[in-house]
């Protein structure tokens, strides 16, 4: 899809992912980016920044949601592009509280499916829309040191590939950006607090910033492209994995010793 005069809507767009490919799709003469966030300065301040409209949300409320997509479509009539990009990262394994692992589904696989129930109605109807839905290399590969990370964000991969089987003939364009480490909060953050999983994903490639993702979004929006893959070298890894998982298991707990030592 060309973003050219497009009605666009991301969410978790306050910083990060989000506010880049806020910025991105205003130069690329977007009709409109709505900046949705559950901390409404911080999308006052984007918005402000790229001429866009701001938005609270919290997007693991699903009326929430659907109230959104409801106002944008009373304010623009449409909805050509809804990026559904909020993440969370906990850096634990099966001693993460069973409430933090709901929370994290929450926000990591149910916020992609409330997005989709909001605003396929409207673009089925129009036979036109695209979805873009922000995930991770971890839901192609893992996250050694995260477990709900890794358990949802392969969901939230999963999801998208539904969306895209079910609804591909239908008009609606379906894309999942799976990006390995980004220069974000959620990386930097616990990267700063010496936490293994940051470490690891830091030392699986290279860390690249929110621009690098939105430019690698570009590119996959303009070619229609399912798998926007903003590191290459995740594909090589995915393919490695798929054709030897015991050798790719062994790979991934030699890196997970040799950044533990």
């Amino acid at each position: 899809m060309q973003l050219t005069d497009a009605v666009t809507v991301i969410t978790g767009a306050g910083s990060g992912i989000g506010a880049a490919l806020a910025r991105r799709f205003a130069a690329e003469g977007a009709a409109t980016v709505v900046v949705s966030d559950r901390d409404g300065a911080a999308a006052e301040r984007v918005a402000e920044e790229v001429g866009g409209t701001a938005d609270t949300t919290d997007v693991t409320d699903e009326a929430a949601v659907a109230a959104l997509v409801e106002r944008t479509l009373a304010a623009h009539g449409r909805i050509d592009l809804f990026c559904s990009n909020a993440g969370v990262f906990t850096g634990g394994g099966l001693e993460v509280d069973s409430a933090v692992w709901q929370q994290v589904f929450a926000v990591n696989v149910l916020s992609h499916v409330y997005a989709a129930r909001a605003v396929l109605p409207s673009m089925l109807e129009r036979g036109s829309g695209h979805l873009l839905n922000v995930a991770s290399a971890a839901g192609l590969l893992t996250t050694p040191g995260d477990a709900p990370y890794t358990v949802t964000k392969h969901g939230a991969v999963a999801l998208a590939e539904w969306l895209a089987v079910t609804y591909g003939d239908r008009g609606i364009g379906v894309s999942v950006v799976c990006p390995l480490g980004v220069a974000t909060p959620l990386l930097l953050d616990p990267l700063e607090q010496g936490r293994s999983a940051a470490s690891i994903v830091a030392a699986s490639g290279s860390v690249i910033t929110p621009e690098d993702v939105a430019q690698a979004v570009v590119e996959g929006l303009a070619e229609d492209r399912f798998l926007v893959l903003p590191h290459p070298e995740v594909g090589t890894y995915w393919a490695q994995k798929a054709a030897d998982p015991q050798r790719w298991l062994a790979g991934v707990r030699r890196l997970v010793q040799k950044s533990s030592g």
